[in-house]
């Protein structure tokens, strides 16, 4: 019975990496964007203008202290109810981005603020306006500390598109979940999922590591 199982699990592969494929378009897409708006928002929560920093820190707060399941629920089953209707897809999609960014928000703003307050200074003091004193003296510098936790982040965010199967979207989760239901094998059909999604994560979990060893032997020289 179990070598049956086996082989039908084999045949049932084409339809994992569809599953894997969508799995890497609804990260990659999120990750993409959420990169984007989470960097800008990380340097307007590091600025002085203390209304957009508290709005953006508010909704920060929000999005990190609820479940993303729920989140997920609320874009996919309420905004049709004030008639923004989405599909799965791009319902995914923005919820992720939307966590994404909450997430790199925090890392980029940690990174900025951990740069000295002397470089700072020393920048506003050559005269620098405040655009070349972020692109040049604490983008550069912030770097250093923001690398190594955001490459570690995008692993959790790509564990924590597996919960975009509750709305219908077809990633590797949710082919599990239909495959399992033919292949009454648990351990065998979810070791898979957890396989492929290993498959993904485990390039950026080295590329973590390696950005960390560098930054620390950086900071030891400097």
């Amino acid at each position: 019975m179990w070598s049956f199982y086996f082989s039908e699990l084999i045949h049932s592969l084409p339809f994992f990496l569809k599953g894997l494929w969508m799995t890497v378009a609804v990260s990659g897409l999120s990750l993409i964007m959420g990169t984007i708006i989470g960097f800008i928002w990380g340097i307007i929560r590091a600025s002085r203008n203390k209304i957009l920093r508290s709005l953006i820190g508010a909704w920060v707060d929000l999005i990190r202290g609820t479940p993303f399941l729920v989140q997920v629920f609320i874009v996919f089953f309420i905004l049709p109810g004030i008639g923004i209707e989405l599909e799965a897809f791009p319902a995914a999609v923005i919820a992720l981005t939307n966590l994404a960014a909450c997430f790199i928000c925090e890392i980029v703003a940690g990174g900025i603020l951990a740069v000295p307050s002397g470089q700072r200074e020393a920048a506003r003091a050559s005269g620098l306006s405040a655009y070349q004193q972020l692109r040049y003296i604490i983008l550069p510098q912030a770097m250093r500390t923001i690398l190594p936790p955001l490459v570690g982040q995008y692993v959790l965010l790509v564990k924590d598109s597996s919960v975009v199967s509750a709305i219908g979207v077809v990633d590797v989760t949710r082919v599990g979940w239909l495959t399992v239901q033919r292949i009454p094998e648990g351990i065998m059909v979810f070791g898979l999922v957890g396989i492929l999604y290993f498959v993904i994560c485990y390039p950026l979990i080295n590329l973590s590591n390696i950005l960390e060893r560098r930054m620390t032997v950086v900071a030891t020289k400097l």
